[in-house]
């Protein structure tokens, strides 16, 4: 059976019309992926809509198992993780990685069928701050003062103050200059090359989202609490700045730069333990890392540093050291690695908080009291 069939034909196999289909889509039952032909159309999984019309027993959806006491428990059309690969609506994010940049990544995790970019221009009055991240939180901070509460607001405004927000935040990070693409105006800020300017547009796709973790559910609260788009954005970049996934973007960018100093003579067992090096949720292996490195073309000393970490954790790369090798590939700023992963994410962000706003489902949490009796003292 054939694994990809055109749009046409899995309406005429499932009997239904286009809007069904990309309901079906968007919430994980039918994966699609961009024709490699023509990339303005998609293409669709053949065994989902087998299993759809009967076909073939029906795959169980991820995250079904209903929350347990003491978890939070959301509903979410953003992204998924299901048979090793990462989904963005229902979209391959590493067939997307091919072509997307990250404006149109963040379209589709939007679900923005117009273009919200289209009308956003430079802001004059930009905020100050010494380093990269802090002019990313302080501009998040200024634009959730400006935005108020994002409850009752039209979902095409919506989308359109997240494009302005995510506009601006690449403003403030790569410096002033041609409206170009995100990506080319990130590598300009930062010195990239041109020819290494298409990796960096890889990596913010890639990076993008992520299965479910801290930093979404603080979005989502956030956006569930009434927060601006900017506020619930920011409460997710805030986490997932303090998360292992930085963390370990961090440690291992410090590993990276030791060992290609002293010619991988202190790249350690010990070191490599302490990275968390693979993500867990990934069992066979990162399949964004994977097609990051495959693009990367490390040069010698930077693949034998690859080699020899990956043969001392006896397992694949995982993001985290993936976008640190990247970014000592593109010879960002120390702090480059984990403010490209922040940039990409911000677009994720504004999606969960685009999601929450819109879809409505509460949050259920259950807070378990074990503090002092009240009264007692």
């Amino acid at each position: 059976m054939e694994r990809w069939i055109a749009r046409e034909e899995a309406l005429t196999r499932l009997g239904v019309k286009t809007q069904t289909l990309y309901a079906y889509v968007s919430r994980g039952r039918i994966a699609a992926r961009p024709d490699p032909v023509d990339p303005r159309r998609s293409q669709y999984d053949a065994q989902d809509v087998a299993r759809l019309t009967g076909g073939e027993a029906p795959r169980p959806m991820p995250f079904a198992r209903a929350a347990g006491r003491g978890e939070a428990e959301m509903r979410s059309a953003v992204s998924v993780a299901a048979d090793g690969r990462l989904f963005y609506r229902g979209l391959d994010a590493v067939q997307l990685s091919d072509q997307a940049t990250l404006e149109t990544t963040a379209r589709l995790l939007w679900d923005a069928r117009d273009n919200p970019f289209a009308l956003v221009k430079p802001r004059v009055d930009a905020v100050g701050g010494a380093q990269p991240r802090q002019r990313l939180f302080a501009v998040l901070a200024r634009r959730a003062v400006e935005g108020g509460s994002s409850r009752g607001l039209d979902p095409a405004a919506m989308r359109a103050e997240a494009a302005s927000v995510l506009n601006e935040a690449v403003d403030v990070v790569a410096g002033p200059g041609p409206r170009l693409h995100f990506h080319q105006r990130l590598a300009r800020g930062w010195k990239v090359a041109e020819r290494d300017q298409d990796l960096l547009r890889r990596a913010l796709v890639l990076a993008a989202d992520a299965p479910v973790g801290d930093a979404v559910v603080a979005a989502r609260a956030a956006a569930a609490g009434g927060a601006p788009l900017a506020g619930a954005a920011l409460a997710g970049l805030t986490t997932l700045a303090g998360c292992p996934t930085a963390s370990a973007v961090e440690a291992a960018t410090a590993v990276i730069v030791d060992a290609r100093r002293d010619s991988g003579r202190r790249l350690e067992a010990e070191r490599i333990a302490g990275l968390d090096f693979t993500d867990p949720a990934w069992s066979q292996g990162d399949p964004r890392a994977a097609a990051l490195l495959a693009h990367a073309a490390l040069p010698p000393d930077l693949a034998a540093v690859r080699e020899r970490a990956e043969a001392l954790a006896d397992r694949p790369s995982g993001l985290a050291f993936a976008l640190a090798l990247v970014g000592r590939k593109l010879e960002l700023p120390r702090e480059g690695a984990l403010d490209l992963l922040l940039i990409a994410r911000l677009a994720g962000m504004l999606a969960h908080a685009l999601d929450q706003a819109a879809d409505g489902s509460p949050i259920r949490a259950r807070l378990r009291y074990v503090g002092p009796e009240p009264g007692a003292n």
